[in-house]
């Protein structure tokens, strides 16, 4: 396939994308920022403009620390290296190896096909399956993986069974992209920024997080979105429709696949022991203290390279590996740590902070609306992983600078950086691929950001004034 040349407003913002980083470094105060701190805050601006307008791939722009420090000298360079193949990195390059399994194997299909047997036809039926199946997934999925898997589906089904130009079609389309973003906020598997957290976590507490930690108290976040996003779609669904004949495309399509054979079996296992083994960790740390989740991991995904399948060869080969690991979202992640720690080391975050906390925050639900609010604009301009980047060292300065425990802020920022609704981006872009219009998707995303922050808020201060335990780790 050929390359595509660059149109004039790619160039533009090829162009821009520096200029503002000059810009920037110029006119920000002197006497309120260090030389360090502007030139950190500087790179955020570059990176975050090009991260929304996309000049070049978002992979290439998160090599942007390197290049900056490279010149400016700001902070030692082995820091921000490291942030490119930190434990985060290698966590999710061996959750990787494991879902490429199940997409080789084929049993993400059967598992999606198995799940969609149930499913009615009613409209109200579909787009509750829709939204939650996805949501599911995407606990222990890259949310791009099961987006990429559902939504062809849906849209073969939806090709069958209603008419082209029909108000269903976008709306459940609309739910697979919207489920699969929602869905990681269960675990710290449910997506790179969820682990920028848990670095975060660890930093502060000086030790190893506990996987049950995030589950206990973000999976009552992530049901009260699903139930917010689900009740939204309902409320917006046309009057009287049904897709007559659905489960019976599902049925056909699941019994046309062959039973569960030895290939597909073992890669359920691989996936299935590395996770329990991640979970249960606190029950063999004292014996196996280096084998974190992220190498745990790691090493279930190496068993797919040596494990055989039934007719002799790799469960996976590297040739296979190479084509579908998400190469961007691992550099994405690495530039989204750099920058963040620019931020935080450079004493940008405390300066930011100290500004914030001069608001007369108390650290109530003002302040929470203030961080959820922040977080969520992130995450729809540039991307989950930059927003968990950028927001989590403002809360965790900002909450220091009121004296707050920012534990159970950090946990209140995971829930809110994992909602982006508006903008055709990352895996919403998918279902737009599909035919849904980018118009649909803004008109109705922006209704439903704002009911995510005043969820996220209220249920946050909430918990934090009335449940103690939300706050210890």
């Amino acid at each position: 396939m050929e390359d595509k040349a660059w149109s004039k407003g790619q160039i533009v913002a090829l162009i821009l994308g520096p200029v503002l980083f000059g810009l920037t470094l110029l006119l920000l105060p002197v006497g309120l920022l260090t030389f360090e701190a502007r030139v950190a805050v500087s790179t955020v601006i570059w990176m975050g403009f090009w991260w929304i307008t996309v000049p070049v791939s978002a992979a290439v722009t998160a090599f942007i620390p390197i290049l900056v420090n490279a010149v400016f000298n700001i902070l030692p360079m082995g820091g921000i290296i490291s942030d490119y193949f930190s434990e985060i990195v290698v966590l999710l390059f061996g959750v990787d190896l494991l879902a490429i399994a199940w997409q080789v194997t084929g049993f993400d299909r059967s598992l999606s096909l198995k799940a969609l047997c149930i499913i009615g036809p009613s409209a109200t039926q579909q787009i509750i399956i829709w939204f939650v199946l996805p949501a599911l997934l995407s606990t222990v999925l890259p949310n791009a993986v099961v987006c990429m898997v559902l939504t062809p589906i849906a849209f073969a089904m939806l090709q069958y069974v209603s008419h082209e130009g029909s108000p269903i079609r976008s709306i459940i389309l609309l739910a697979i992209a919207w489920g699969a973003g929602v869905g990681g906020v269960g675990t710290p598997l449910g997506g790179a920024m969820n682990l920028i957290a848990v670095g975060s976590f660890e930093e502060l507490t000086g030790r190893e997080f506990a996987y049950l930690d995030w589950i206990l108290r973000l999976v009552p976040f992530m049901l009260l979105l699903i139930l917010v996003g689900v009740l939204y779609l309902l409320l917006i669904k046309p009057k009287n429709v049904s897709l007559e004949g659905s489960k019976e495309y599902f049925r056909g399509l699941y019994q046309e696949l062959p039973p569960m054979n030895r290939d597909e079996l073992l890669s359920v296992v691989l996936f299935g022991v590395a996770m329990l083994l991640a979970f249960v960790r606190p029950l063999f740390e004292q014996w196996l203290p280096g084998l974190k989740p992220a190498y745990i991991f790691l090493l279930f995904g190496m068993f797919t390279f040596v494990l055989p399948k039934q007719n002799g060869e790799p469960l996976l080969t590297w040739e296979k590996a190479e084509k579908n690991i998400g190469w961007n979202l691992l550099f994405l992640i690495a530039g989204g740590l750099a920058v963040g720690g620019m931020i935080s080391d450079s004493g940008a975050a405390q300066v930011v902070a100290v500004q914030v906390a001069a608001c007369n925050l108390t650290g109530g639900l003002g302040t929470i609306l203030l961080f959820v609010a922040f977080t969520i604009m992130l995450a729809e301009i540039a991307s989950n992983t930059a927003a968990a980047a950028i927001a989590l060292p403002v809360v965790i300065s900002v909450t220091q600078e009121l004296n707050l425990n920012p534990i159970p802020y950090i946990f209140i920022t995971a829930a809110a950086f994992n909602c982006a609704y508006i903008l055709p981006t990352s895996i919403r872009a998918i279902p737009v691929a599909f035919g849904l219009k980018p118009s649909f998707m803004g008109k109705n995303g922006v209704a439903l950001t704002l009911l995510s922050i005043l969820t996220i808020s209220l249920f946050g201060w909430l918990l934090l004034r009335f449940v103690p335990a939300f706050g210890v780790i």
